[in-house]
C-alpha cells in the first residue's frame, strides 16, 4: 500500500492566504489584529517557538507584541502584565509560552487571561464551552488536526478514533471535537493495558505522548489515518515523531510527517483564532 504523506505546511499556507484576505477587510475598517506573546525565561526551544509565531504574524499582517521576562519574575508581577494586556484594545489574543518556571502557578496564569483573548483556548471557561459543543476558541493543535482531517475528506462520522495521550492541550480537546463530529472515541494513556488492542482498531489514530517512535507498524490498522503530534529527538539526535514513520509507511492510508505535519497547522490555527477574535469586534 502506498501511504499518502499529508503536507501540513502546504495546508497552512492555504490558511494564511485566506487570513490575509480577512485581515485586509479588517484593516479597511480600522482594525488590525494584534497578538501578544509572553515568554518567561530563556529556554532555547521556547524562544524558537515564539520566534516562529512572531514571524508568521508579521508575514500576514497581524501585529505581534513579544514580551520577554526573566525566569525569576514573580507570579504577581506576571499577572499584572496579563491584566494590562486584557485591557489593551489593540491586543486581540494573548499567548503564554509554556512551560512556566516552577514557582509560577500555570493554572492561575491561564485563568487570568480574558477568555475573549484566550486564543490558546486553555482556560476553564473556554474548555467548558468546547465541552458543550459551542467553543469560543478551539485549542490550536486540535483545531489544526480537525482541519487536516477535513481537508483530507476523511469521513469522521462512525469512524473509530483512538487518541494516545490524554493531555488538556491535545488529547482531551481533540476527543471532544471528534465526538461532536460523530466519531466513536477511545482515549488511551500511559496506564492503558494492551495498548495495541486499541490502536489496531483505529480508523483514525492520533498520538500525542512525547515518546519517540512508540507506535510501530504492528500496532496499526491497514489503511488507517495517522496523526503524529509528537516532536522528539531520536537516539541518533534526529527529529522524529511518536510514530515510527518508516515502519508504518507502507501500512497506513495516510500520515502526517514530523516535521511538516501538525506543527505548521498549530501556528496557523493560533493566527486564525487571533483573527476570529478581531472579527468579533465587528459583531459585538
Amino acid at each position: 500500500m502506498e501511504t499518502k504523506i499529508i503536507d501540513g505546511l502546504a495546508l497552512s499556507k492555504q490558511i494564511y492566504d485566506d487570513l490575509e484576505k480577512r485581515i485586509k477587510k479588517l484593516k479597511n475598517i480600522g482594525i488590525t489584529p494584534g497578538l501578544a506573546v509572553i515568554l518567561v525565561g530563556e529556554s532555547s526551544a521556547s524562544q524558537i517557538y515564539v520566534r516562529n509565531k512572531v514571524k508568521a504574524c508579521e508575514k500576514i499582517g497581524i501585529i505581534s507584541r513579544q514580551e520577554n521576562y526573566q525566569d525569576n519574575i514573580s507570579e504577581s508581577e506576571l499577572l499584572k502584565h496579563i491584566y494590562r494586556l486584557n485591557k489593551d484594545n489593540k491586543i486581540n489574543g494573548i499567548l503564554i509560552q509554556l512551560p512556566l518556571p516552577k514557582h509560577i502557578d500555570t493554572h492561575k496564569v491561564i485563568e487570568a487571561i480574558d477568555h475573549n483573548k484566550d486564543v490558546d483556548g486553555f482556560n476553564v471557561l473556554n474548555a467548558g464551552l468546547l465541552m458543550t459543543g459551542n467553543p469560543l476558541f478551539c485549542p490550536c493543535t486540535p483545531y489544526g488536526i480537525m482541519k487536516i482531517i477535513n481537508n483530507e475528506n476523511i469521513n469522521i462520522r462512525g469512524a473509530n478514533a483512538v487518541i494516545v495521550g490524554a493531555s488538556n492541550i491535545v488529547g482531551k480537546p481533540i476527543a471532544m471535537l471528534l465526538l461532536q463530529a460523530g466519531a466513536t472515541v477511545t482515549i488511551c494513556n500511559s496506564k492503558t493495558k494492551d495498548l495495541e488492542s486499541h490502536t489496531r482498531k483505529a480508523d483514525i489514530l492520533i498520538v500525542a505522548v512525547g515518546k519517540p517512535k512508540m507506535i510501530n507498524g504492528s500496532m496499526i490498522k491497514p489503511g488507517s489515518i495517522l496523526i503524529d503530534v509528537g516532536i522528539n529527538r531520536s537516539s541518533e539526535n534526529k527529529i522524529c515523531g511518536d510514530i515510527d514513520f518508516t515502519s508504518v509507511k507502507s501500512i497506513a492510508g495516510s500520515i502526517t510527517p514530523v516535521p511538516g505535519g501538525v506543527g505548521p497547522m498549530t501556528i496557523a490555527m493560533l493566527l486564525t483564532n487571533t483573527v476570529e477574535s478581531a472579527e468579533r469586534l465587528i459583531k459585538d
